[in-house]
């Protein structure tokens, strides 16, 4: 298949700059993959497709004000640091613009010195490894000083940093929200959960490859960016039981998704582990534990709909994009969402 293959046309003022509240309120395109059949209701009307038994298992990542704005030490040039993964300890791997003031050796100070930092290395990909240095811990001082990495196509400022993460986000690492969780209300899973409806935890730690163009044609040539992954014992057992009774088994977005198509990719089934995955999902990959998918609407192109197209099928995926545009549905983080079930 060709990168092309997954384009499709979206007017500008459907891209959502703010989110909906209360969350729950967006609107959600039900997709039923044993037919045709499209439903167009609002998110919390989520529950009355989930039944007695089903798990859903969502992502307790939480997103890093990992954005911080400084300046070069010996010259007070301004810089700009995205991190992007902690390594160990307090070096990171780091995105700096402009790149080019970061030479290794260089140092920076960012919040009037409550954070110090200076590249060690410049990889591959022209990111730098930055050791940072403070009094409190790194990610208290983040706290402080840091802002939301909201994705490129959000232009509009977010008043409430805590709407670009889930009621549920406990795991610090992630460069960007795990989005298709942000229309879950505490209320919601509350309902969810007394319906009979088990909610289980994976933790999979969001990189900015997620938002990385495809650049290659052949959509078989993308190679995927590592991210850190962790199923804990209770939901591994969780799902196992579920399969076990007949029931279904429905990831809470991309990143659940490829946490628990990884394991079972590798180990040949779900089992309590932790490590790193960049793992590829695109049409034609057999899907070894997922029985729906709640997610968002993805960019053109991404690696994004290339998994829902092989999960969903790829002419009913592109079909339903066609409709979501034309039903004036919003788009992307803080867009609507589809639930393919």
């Amino acid at each position: 298949m060709k990168t092309s293959d997954f384009y499709y046309d979206l007017p500008q003022e459907q891209i959502a700059q703010t989110p909906i509240e209360p969350r729950d309120h967006s609107r959600l395109m039900v997709l039923h993959r044993d037919s045709d059949k499209i439903d167009h209701k609002h998110f919390y009307d989520i529950i009355d497709y989930l039944n007695e038994g089903d798990c859903l298992i969502v992502n307790d990542s939480r997103v890093i004000p990992a954005r911080i704005y400084g300046y070069k030490e010996d010259t007070g040039a301004k810089i700009e640091f995205l991190l992007l993964k902690q390594l160990s300890g307090n070096r990171w791997e780091t995105l700096v613009k402009p790149g080019r003031k970061a030479k290794i050796g260089t140092r920076f100070i960012f919040g009037d010195g409550l954070l110090k930092a200076e590249v060690k290395d410049i990889i591959d990909d022209g990111n730098r490894i930055v050791e940072m240095s403070c009094e409190e811990n790194i990610f208290t001082t983040l706290d402080k000083i840091g802002q939301m990495p909201l994705p490129p196509y959000i232009t509009e400022k977010l008043e409430d940093q805590e709407r670009y993460q889930t009621v549920y986000a406990h795991e610090l690492g992630s460069a960007a929200a795990p989005t298709a969780g942000l229309h879950f209300t505490n209320e919601l899973l509350d309902r969810i959960r007394a319906k009979g409806v088990n909610i289980g935890y994976v933790t999979l730690h969001v990189g900015l490859g997620t938002f990385r163009p495809v650049k290659v044609d052949d959509v078989t040539k993308h190679k995927m960016h590592s991210e850190h992954y962790e199923i804990p014992v209770e939901t591994a057992e969780l799902i196992k039981a579920t399969k076990a009774a007949g029931k279904r088994v429905i990831a809470v977005g991309t990143t659940s998704c490829r946490t628990l198509e990884s394991v079972a990719a590798e180990y040949g089934e779900i089992k309590a582990c932790d490590g790193y995955t960049d793992i590829f999902i695109y049409p034609g990959f057999e899907f070894k534990v997922l029985d729906g998918l709640i997610t968002n609407f993805h960019l053109p192109e991404s690696t994004l709909i290339m998994l829902v197209s092989a999960f969903y099928g790829y002419e009913k995926t592109m079909k339903a994009y066609d409709i979501a545009v034309k039903e004036k549905y919003r788009f992307f983080s803080f867009g609507d969402a589809m639930a393919l079930l």
